[in-house]
């Protein structure tokens, strides 16, 4: 019997990077996943399958979120396939611009900062006020975040950083709101972790450098991969965490202090 045996999961982006090491290692776990993703079906049902090849089970969820009626097209395809929820995980979320590059305040046009505030900020919380009838009392909502909101600031992130900031918040008022149904809240920040999406400057013999200057942060010495993060997700979905909420956790190795 594993700590989320019989309970169901939600894990936003789970098909990929840290969504997809938090959904596999919810799986271990015994939770059944829903793993939500908005274009990338291939990544999300690869997770799945290595979900079930582990012995665990799961199912894929289309939304594309940051758009209209977001909320309700996640819930009403979760619907299809499940009946309730205990832990939900807001991981989904993007850091750069609609062209794709990163960039600060003299560059970020209104619909860049528009887009990084509808996945990172508005999705998340409509999310959590469509899932509140289905979410079961003693559950777990977690909310990653970013160790850039009370860490060094990065001015080519700076909408970024708000938007996860206005996440921090969500996280800690909710916390209070939700407290009386036994539901914690909780946020994790994570720095820069080793995945697909930091591949084109973090990894290959081109990018030694930054890898080098990224393990020298962290008193540990090391880069972070996926696992990392999923772990400390773990713990606060699990039945031991029951005595945390309203939490930042910080998932950065050390790499504020």
């Amino acid at each position: 019997m594993g700590a989320l045996s019989g309970r169901t999961a939600l894990v936003t982006g789970g098909g990929r990077g840290i969504g997809r090491a938090i959904s596999e290692r919810l799986g271990r776990d015994g939770a059944r996943v829903a793993v939500h993703y908005g274009h990338d079906e291939a990544a999300a049902k690869e997770t799945v399958a290595a979900i079930e090849a582990a012995g665990g089970t799961a199912f894929t969820v289309r939304a594309e979120l940051g758009v209209p009626g977001d909320a309700e097209a996640l819930w009403a395809a979760f619907d299809e396939q499940a009946a309730g929820l205990d832990v939900l995980v807001n991981n989904a979320g993007i850091n750069k611009a609609v062209d794709g590059t990163l960039k600060g305040i003299g560059e970020l046009a209104e619909e860049d900062f528009d887009r990084l505030f509808a996945v990172n900020t508005k999705a998340p919380f409509f999310l959590v006020q469509r899932g509140l009838s289905r979410l079961r009392d003693g559950g777990r909502i977690v909310n990653v975040s970013t160790g850039l909101t009370r860490g060094a600031a990065k001015p080519e992130l700076i909408a970024y950083a708000m938007s996860k900031g206005a996440v921090d918040v969500f996280t800690s008022t909710l916390a209070k709101d939700l407290g009386p149904r036994g539901i914690t809240v909780n946020a994790v920040a994570p720095g820069a972790v080793d995945t697909d999406m930091n591949a084109g400057w973090l990894r290959g013999e081109s990018n030694a450098a930054a890898r080098e200057r990224l393990r020298g942060l962290s008193p540990l010495g090391r880069v972070a991969g996926g696992a990392e993060i999923a772990d400390i997700v773990a713990f606060l979905a699990s039945d031991d965490s029951r005595w945390v909420t309203g939490q930042w956790i910080d998932a950065t190795g050390g790499g504020l202090l």
